[in-house]
């Protein structure tokens, strides 16, 4: 179950609680023959814990409204529990207090729900305005909500730092486990393919040739894997440099060599500059080749030629892969899958499905982002 499942579900019984228990207290304010709660206060009263309920998507605006419907329930002879109702106001206040990260905006609701409070003192004909007791009930009605509200934002903020750190440890510890699981036996592929080459005889070139090209691709692999352990291990993975801007060329233009090594003709037309790209979106745009360019090597015709596009337009990075399939274009749909999560993540946008002279073709968007900056 998800940790923030229950206080989640917490919190929504405590928006809703409001219709029911200001019906209960009108209905104990109730003495047969003595006080009755006035229609006005029921509706009045109804329709603060209306937008109570609201408050959840506009936290400041709903507290303004609650205070404002204070004001003539303070007025109000009320009686009783009944008495207790406008001081949802204060709830109200709470909860800005605790989820809304604007100083100033915690402050208009501050002083919404204090303009109220002063209001109802003023309204009370037996006590004087200037006095003593008016700064005591201030500073209660409206000091103690805005302490409880920092309290719990700073009980949130330690239950998602506890997280943070939760995760982080998680995440060090499958690095850990990856590095012992698949690090070890990657190095171990091409230390035997290196032994392997020296062994041969001088005139198995063709052998030599297929062992150099599964030796380079296992280096790179390992130097992923490594670059991967790096990532899982850093919290901050945005900041991780996994691919250095003047590597993502040529890792593009060793994947294009690889689907010509496999008897492709490949049309490439590749912007290389990844500067301005931040490290997930330097990864993004490297992967997203690479996964294109292997969904040609095993679905793909290799009689037409395969078009690999890397641009820059207006302040995106646009990627266009195309080719016709000689297989099912099913086959494809994890790898396209995973490509769209890639782009999401980094704010960008995928497509794949066939153009209308027959081809398939992938496209994916990625905004540019300077680093340390914003797109």
């Amino acid at each position: 179950m998800n940790r923030t499942a229950v206080p989640d579900r917490i919190q929504r019984y405590v928006r809703y609680a409001p219709l029911v228990l200001i019906p209960c207290l009108l209905i104990a304010s109730t003495y047969p023959g003595e006080y009755r709660v006035p229609v006005g206060y029921w509706i009045v009263s109804m329709l603060s814990a209306l937008v109570f309920v609201a408050g959840r998507r506009w936290p400041v605006l709903g507290s303004l409204l609650i205070s404002a419907l204070a004001i003539p329930m303070f007025v109000a002879d009320a009686w009783g529990l009944s008495e207790l109702v406008p001081y949802l106001g204060a709830v109200a206040v709470v909860d800005v207090t605790m989820r809304v990260e604007r100083r100033e905006l915690v402050a208009v609701s501050a002083t919404g729900w204090c303009g109220s409070v002063l209001a109802g003192i003023w309204f009370e004909s037996h006590d004087a305005f200037w006095s003593v007791t008016t700064a005591v009930k201030v500073l209660a009605y409206v000091g103690l909500p805005l302490l409880l509200g920092l309290y719990l934002r700073s009980q949130r903020e330690l239950a998602a730092n506890n997280l943070a750190h939760t995760r982080a440890a998680e995440r060090s510890a499958l690095a850990r486990e990856l590095h012992d699981l698949v690090a070890h036996h990657m190095a171990s592929i091409v230390l035997r393919i290196g032994v392997a080459q020296h062994v041969l005889a001088p005139q198995d070139e063709a052998v030599r040739e297929v062992l150099t090209d599964v030796h380079a691709t296992a280096s790179d692999a390992l130097t992923d894997i490594r670059r991967l352990l790096v990532a899982l291990r850093d919290p901050s993975l945005g900041e991780v440099a996994l691919v250095e801007p003047d590597a993502v060329g040529a890792e593009i233009e060793a994947a294009v060599d690889r689907v010509r090594a496999a008897g492709f003709q490949v049309q490439a037309h590749v912007e290389s500059d990844a500067a301005d790209l931040d490290a997930i979106g330097r990864l993004t745009l490297l992967r997203v080749v690479q996964e294109s360019l292997t969904n040609v090597l095993k679905y793909g015709d290799r009689k037409v030629p395969v078009s690999v596009t890397v641009r820059r337009k207006d302040g995106r990075v646009e990627v266009r892969v195309s080719n016709n399939f000689g297989g099912s274009v099913k086959g494809a749909g994890h790898g396209l899958v995973g490509m769209r999560e890639r782009a999401k993540l980094v704010g960008g946008e995928m497509s794949a499905g066939a153009l209308g002279d027959g081809r398939w073709e992938v496209y994916v968007s990625i905004p540019l982002v300077v680093e340390g900056g914003d797109s």
